[in-house]
This record gives structure tokens, C-alpha cells and sequence, in this order.
């Protein structure tokens, strides 16, 4: 490598190493998700993959909306209606036994789909109890989940996230940084032969364990993940024993991206804790023949340096979310989605089908009808009336409930409404900021192809300035007319908020609040002034916004953040954001955040 070329970033090394991870033992390495939207990066990586897989395991790609008749198996419906009697056919599942299966888009993965899988990484096998059929296929495999999303808003069930043990992200990956990839991972027949015998020290798994601890991680599927992925690096470094360099690469693979709180940094009055519970007149034998310590500070050793391994690979957005909640995520955080998600009969993503009848808009699933009725036509034809078709064999006998509909899936529309506090303190502070910031978040908005609402209050009330809209020119124009001066009614501008989000609600919507304020409220609902009521008031709005259930960010935006902000946040129930010095970046991950953690609300 020449002196002047850039080295390699870290995760570029963690590519190609899980890869080679997961090639040497696809079903039991657990699994990757690799998050990277479609293009050259992606597809080399793949490329790189396949040819680490051994002769004979084969990648079988799932699209998003597979069926489960396909994803399992069950009824061969024409072999079924040519022969008169029930033929089994196998699912994907079975047939990619030995070998890995690619879920495309697996954002999309439906739930009972995302179940079926994860039970066939359980148990290494599909049951399968429909159609009329009971059989048990094996299917020990390995599972890419491809994540296209390009936020925490969508993404792959959590079910699945939690049983996949390697996370990497190559959606900021340019082509160039994939020339540091080799498939060069040794000897992979020498490694799988050495990865039953590879050990491990106790206090090495002990430190695992509670490195998953400091960072929060709640689920025990982690460091068990964790350390299969340490004893696959240690069979592909050619090791019998698992070391520290292993623990390091499962902790930036496996735990650093599961992370729901910020590792605490070491602290010298640990130290001296440790010194003084230790009694200077303990006996000799209780401080020099124990050799507990000893494993002990091997353990304690071992969790600092997998926590800041850990740290260090901390992704960015996972950062901004751990800052936004105050270094610990909410158990539902990451789960969320932008939008609700609503069921319908007309229009959406496919998910799957229901017995009903064509009417009312529903459209009738002609398949899924005859594989309804397939399985009892020896019986209908024994019927008396049964209508011959000319030879020798009855016509299909269909009856009212073999029918079977589509139903269809959408993500309810999000609004985000901000509500801007114009009065006199911000203008002289901090409102040019707050514009700025505001435009780059509307702009994402309409990426994500959201509504935006622009509220302003200063003066004795508050004024809408933009309804919701999908227009940016519009939305940056009326930003830019944005006066300022006057009293803060702050509680005539949340009151215009919680009308918007109920209006948004009657329309099938999903809102989302951000109030950019100080928090100082001076003029009342009544549009008097008075600090005292205006504070009631502002209180008393709150509490009826926080009773409507829509996420909300409180961002204060005061020079010197006072607990006025902050409770009138608490008893707005929004997430609280102090913001003194002008930073667009971090209220736009903090909006980001909030859309991710607080829309599966709606």
C-alpha cells in the first residue's frame, strides 16, 4: 500500500470480517444485517460473500412479500387439482437447508413472515400445520437481512434484528473504500474444522456479559451472539483460544450497534472505593490466597477494553439518539416507525390475505380461493348435483367460505408541526438560528416525502402560518416572512399545535410536535399579560397536548436554559432538548429521533 493512499476505515475491516464470519458457519454464526441502500457497495459485498461460502451453499435471495405458502410450503395446487387428492410441496426455507437465504428489503418483511424465520433459526426447521398437511422439513440456515431504510424509522422487525448477531452499515460506503476487501480469509475447510475446539476463558466471557450491561443491551441473545462471533475470529486467525483482539471485533460487530446506553467512562474513584473496602487488618489469607481477584480483575480488565471497542464504533445516529434521551435509549425507540400503520382493502403494500367476500372495494385473491378449496374436492364430488365439465372429472366446487380477499397495508401520512416561539426574547437571541435550523428539517421532510405546519405565536396569540403541505418552496417562503417581537403566549401556541394534531388525527394522519421555545412565558390565554398566569396557562395547554398522545420535542433555545423548559416538557411528555448554542445539526437528529421513537404512538 502506498504511503500517500488513506487507510482503511475500521468498518471496512468489519465487513470483510463478518463475511468470512458468517462463510465459515452460516447457520450458526446467527446471521448479518447489513444496512446499505442499492448499488455497487452492496452488491460487491455480496459478491465477496458468495464466493466465501462453501461448494454446494448456495445465497437464495426472499423478496419482501413472499408468501408463506412459498416461504414454508403446503398445497401444490395444480398438481393437487390434476390428481384429486392433496400434494405437499417444500418452501424456500427447506430448500435453502445447508446453505444462507438474502431477505431483499427486509424493512418490508412482514411480521408472521419475520416470525417463521426467526423459528427456523431457533430450531433448524419448518413445521408446517396448513392445507390439510403436518410435516417437519429441516432448515438450518443463515439469513442476510438487506436493510435499504435510510433511518431508524423504517426498519426490519425487531424480532429478526435481535436473533441476527452482526450489524454493519455501508450506507455511507463509497466503491472506492471496498478496494481495502479481500476474500482472502484463509483456509475456511482448516478454520471450520478448528471453530468446535476454539475455548474460552471464564472471565473472558464474564467481562462479555458485562460489557452487554454497560451498554444497556437488555437482551441475553447478545453476548451469546457476541461470543460465537469471537470464537469465529479466533478459528480464522488460526487460534484454539479465544483472546482479547477476538472479544474487540464481536463487541464492534455485535454489541455497538445494539447499544441503548452510553458506556460510563472509567472513573478513578473506583479505585479508591476498591482501596477503602479492603480492611488493613483482614486476614493475609483473605488478600493473598483467594484467587478470585485475580479472575475477578481478568473480568473487569476484559468489560473496559470490550467497552471502549464498543464505544469507539458507537454509529453516529445511535449517538445522536443516545444524547437526545439523555444516554439511554427507551425501550421502544428504535422500534418505531414514521407513521401508523393502516390496514386496507384498495390500495398499499400486499400483506397477505383474508377469508371474506369480494364487495364493498375488496378484490377477490383467485389463488388463494382455489387453494382454499382444493383440498376438499374428492369430497364435493361425491356430492349429489356435482356438475360434470364434460369428461370425466367434476368441475371445481367452490363454496362462500373458500373465498379469499387481498388486504393491503399503508403507513399513515406524518405531519410534523412546529411551533416557532417569534416573540421578543428570540428574535433578540436566537430566531434567525432557529430559521435556518428549521429549513434544513423542513427539507428533510420533504424527502421523506412528510407534511409539514409552520405555527408562529408572538404578540397576544398564535398564527398558522403554513397548514400542512408538501410544498418546500412554500414552506422555506413563509419561514422567511417569520416577524418578530412582542410577549410570549406561549399557551396560545401549543393550543394551536393540539388543534393541528387533532385535525391531523380526524384525517387519518400521523402528527408530530416540535416546540422551539425558552420556555418564558409572559402573556396569558386571554391575551393579558402576567408572568404568573401565562405560566398556568402554558402548563394547563400541556397537559391537554400531552393528553392527545403525539410525540413532541421540546427544544429550548434559550441562551441559559432554566427548568421552566424542561418541566414544561415533562408535562408535555415530549422528549427535552436544551440547545444555548446554535447547532442545526443536532436539532435535526433530535427531530430524527423523535419522528423514530415517538410516530409508532400514532
Amino acid at each position: 500500500m502506498n504511503a500517500r493512499e488513506p487507510l482503511p476505515s475500521p468498518w471496512v475491516a468489519d465487513a470483510a470480517l463478518a463475511a468470512a464470519v458468517f462463510a465459515l458457519d452460516p447457520a450458526g454464526s446467527g446471521g448479518i444485517v447489513l444496512r446499505a441502500l442499492p448499488g455497487p457497495v452492496r452488491e460487491l459485498w455480496l459478491e465477496m460473500l458468495a464466493e466465501l461460502m462453501p461448494i454446494g451453499r448456495c445465497l437464495r435471495r426472499v423478496p419482501a412479500h413472499i408468501t408463506d405458502d412459498r416461504l414454508l410450503g403446503g398445497l401444490d395446487l395444480s398438481a393437487t387439482l390434476s390428481t384429486g387428492r392433496p400434494v405437499f410441496q417444500r418452501g424456500l426455507l427447506a430448500e435453502a437447508d445447508g446453505g444462507a437465504v438474502v431477505l431483499v428489503m427486509a424493512e418490508r418483511l412482514s411480521s408472521s413472515s419475520a416470525a417463521h424465520i426467526g423459528a427456523a433459526l431457533d430450531t433448524g426447521q419448518v413445521v408446517l400445520e396448513r392445507d390439510g398437511f403436518t410435516a417437519t422439513s429441516p432448515a438450518r440456515i443463515g439469513v442476510v437481512a438487506l436493510d435499504e431504510s435510510m433511518s431508524h424509522e423504517e426498519s426490519p422487525p425487531t424480532g429478526l434484528l435481535d436473533r441476527l448477531a452482526i450489524h454493519i452499515d455501508l450506507s455511507e460506503a463509497a466503491v472506492a473504500d471496498t478496494l481495502f476487501w479481500s476474500d482472502d480469509a484463509g483456509d475456511l475447510e482448516a478454520a471450520a474444522q478448528r471453530l468446535p475446539r476454539v475455548s474460552v476463558k471464564p472471565a473472558l466471557i464474564e467481562g462479555l456479559c458485562g460489557a452487554a450491561m454497560g451498554l444497556g443491551i437488555p437482551s441475553l441473545r447478545a453476548p451469546l451472539a457476541a461470543l460465537r462471533v469471537a470464537r469465529a475470529s479466533a478459528a480464522l486467525a488460526g487460534r484454539l483460544e479465544v483472546e482479547q483482539d477476538d472479544l474487540i471485533a464481536a463487541a464492534r460487530l455485535v454489541l455497538a450497534p445494539r447499544a441503548r446506553a452510553m458506556p460510563v467512562e472509567p472513573d478513578a474513584q473506583d479505585g479508591q472505593g476498591d482501596d477503602e473496602g479492603k480492611s488493613s487488618d483482614a486476614p493475609a489469607s483473605d488478600v493473598h490466597d483467594d484467587p478470585a481477584p485475580e479472575d475477578g480483575d481478568e473480568a473487569e480488565k476484559c468489560t473496559d477494553q470490550v467497552l471502549d471497542a464498543a464505544r469507539a464504533a458507537l454509529p453516529s445516529d445511535l449517538l445522536a439518539q443516545l444524547v437526545l434521551h439523555g444516554g439511554r435509549l427507551p425501550r421502544a425507540s428504535r422500534e418505531g416507525k414514521a407513521g401508523a400503520e393502516r390496514y386496507s382493502q384498495q390500495r398499499g403494500r400486499p400483506s397477505g390475505v383474508r377469508p371474506g367476500e369480494p364487495r364493498g372495494g375488496a378484490r377477490l385473491n383467485v389463488m388463494e380461493t382455489l387453494r382454499a378449496a382444493a383440498p376438499w374436492q374428492r369430497l364435493r364430488g361425491r356430492e349429489p348435483g356435482a356438475v360434470l365439465d364434460g369428461g370425466d372429472h367434476t368441475r371445481v366446487q367452490i363454496r362462500h367460505q373458500d373465498f379469499r380477499v387481498n388486504r393491503y397495508r399503508h403507513r399513515a401520512e406524518t405531519t410534523t408541526v412546529f411551533a416557532v416561539d417569534a416573540s421578543g426574547s428570540q428574535a433578540l437571541h436566537r430566531l434567525a438560528e432557529v430559521k435556518g435550523a428549521v429549513e434544513l428539517l423542513l427539507s428533510e421532510c420533504y424527502v421523506r416525502r412528510d407534511r409539514v405546519a409552520l405555527i408562529a405565536f408572538r404578540g397576544r396569540g398564535a398564527e398558522l402560518l403554513l397548514p400542512a403541505t408538501r410544498s418546500l418552496v412554500r414552506a422555506k417562503r413563509c419561514l422567511a416572512r417569520l416577524p418578530g417581537g412582542g410577549g410570549t403566549p406561549l399557551a396560545a401556541g401549543i393550543d394551536a399545535a393540539f388543534a393541528l394534531v387533532e385535525t391531523v388525527r380526524r384525517s387519518g394522519g400521523t402528527p408530530v410536535v416540535v416546540l422551539l421555545t425558552d420556555g418564558r412565558a409572559n402573556v396569558g390565554r386571554a391575551g393579558a399579560g402576567g408572568r404568573k398566569q401565562a405560566q398556568a396557562d402554558a402548563q394547563s395547554a400541556a397537559r391537554r397536548l400531552a393528553g392527545a398522545g403525539a410525540a413532541s420535542l421540546l427544544v429550548d433555545t434559550s441562551p441559559r436554559p432554566l427548568p421552566e423548559g424542561r418541566d414544561l416538557a415533562a408535562t408535555m411528555g415530549a422528549h427535552y432538548l436544551p440547545l444555548p448554542h446554535a447547532d442545526a445539526g443536532l436539532l435535526r437528529q433530535a427531530v430524527n429521533g423523535t419522528l423514530a421513537s415517538g410516530t409508532a404512538r400514532g
